[in-house]
């Protein structure tokens, strides 16, 4: 199989909605509000100021995704690009793919002189996400995560 990969557009925002979504159903066993969902990726992509996703392509169509956002680090005097929506379609899971993109990945970020770390978030019961991560160099963190959510309507 020939896999290409390429940071999405516009055009890719019903297919990455989608993964985003089935990712959160089969990971954390959240059902996500796909529109909300759609219209977060389509902020993403029109505004690159929040981030961005890469692709794998096989067959014309995209099987694996992952986002990038941002993180300024005046300790580092770099950017950290956060590893988020990793998702790879069941039919192609087990073949290297997400391997394959990471690597596209992590050559991007090492030609952007000011990014300094990619890090991520795993879901604490996710055990085999966790050891495709630390298979792929990453290390667990002194940090545990906190956050708050406030009430919007969007």
């Amino acid at each position: 199989m020939q896999l290409e990969f390429r940071r999405a557009t516009m055009n890719d925002a019903t297919v990455i909605a989608q993964f985003s979504a089935d990712m959160a159903l089969e990971t954390e066993n959240l059902t996500l509000d796909r529109e909300r969902v759609r219209r977060g990726v389509e902020a993403a992509l029109r505004d690159p100021a929040k981030g961005f996703y890469v692709l794998a392509i096989a067959d014309e169509k995209a099987i694996a995704q992952t986002m990038i956002t941002f993180e300024w680090s005046d300790w580092s005097n770099g950017m950290r690009w956060w590893v988020q929506s990793v998702y790879v379609h069941p039919d192609y899971r087990r073949r290297g793919i997400y391997r394959g993109l990471f690597e596209h990945l992590r050559g991007m970020a090492e030609r952007e002189e000011a990014v300094c770390c990619l890090r991520l978030y795993v879901h604490r019961e996710n055990r085999a996400a966790q050891a495709v991560y630390q298979k792929l160099g990453f290390h667990e963190t002194q940090y545990h995560l906190y956050e708050m959510d406030l009430p919007r309507s969007g």
